[in-house]
């Protein structure tokens, strides 16, 4: 019996009313993913503070996550991802628009004041903590986290590239976690 001479397969049927269906795995993660979506696009929305660019951005976050999501993943897991993925999107979004690299653009918002006062004892802590370094390591530290400045901004102050004001605060932090004192 040849193919031409084959009766077709018989079509499938529904189930039946009141019938329960086990959907596979990757169909119910989908479904946590889409349900999670109103979450992603209040986190967005928060951000953007415009309706149209949230939905596109939450859109994108959609388009992007749900296809890479583990079969049989927790639904904790699956919102951790989303969100991971909405940061991403929000920082391509925001780099686009404020022209800047997505690494500048972390460093820039990393640095995000706190608006409270320091208790005399948390300031005399950082005193003796910046006493005890170098020279530059002291004043990259400053420029950063007292004064607040941009990776470009402490480059230009201190006449030195990006990359090196980058390698020299993460050195100037290691050696300020490791300054002993008492007190």
């Amino acid at each position: 019996m040849t193919s031409e001479s084959r009766p077709p397969d018989p079509v499938p049927e529904g189930p039946e009313q009141g019938q329960v269906v086990e959907l596979p795995a990757a169909s119910r993660v989908a479904d946590i993913a889409i349900d999670e979506l109103e979450m992603i696009y209040a986190f967005i929305y928060s951000r953007v503070g415009n309706r149209a660019d949230a939905e596109d951005l939450t859109q994108q976050v959609a388009m992007k996550a749900i296809p890479r999501l583990r079969q049989g993943a927790p639904a904790s897991a699956v919102r951790g991802y989303l969100f991971a993925t909405a940061r991403s999107v929000l920082g391509g979004f925001w780099s686009t628009r404020l022209g800047l690299s997505e690494s500048e653009l972390h460093d820039d918002l990393a640095m995000a004041m706190p608006q409270a006062g320091y208790s005399e004892e948390s300031v005399e802590r950082v005193r003796r903590i910046l006493e005890q370094l170098s020279d530059n390591y002291r004043r990259v530290l400053e420029l950063r986290f007292l004064h607040g400045y941009s990776l470009k901004e402490v480059a230009v102050e201190m006449r030195s590239t990006v990359g090196a004001v980058k390698v020299m605060q993460l050195r100037a932090l290691r050696a300020a976690a490791k300054v002993r004192f008492d007190g």
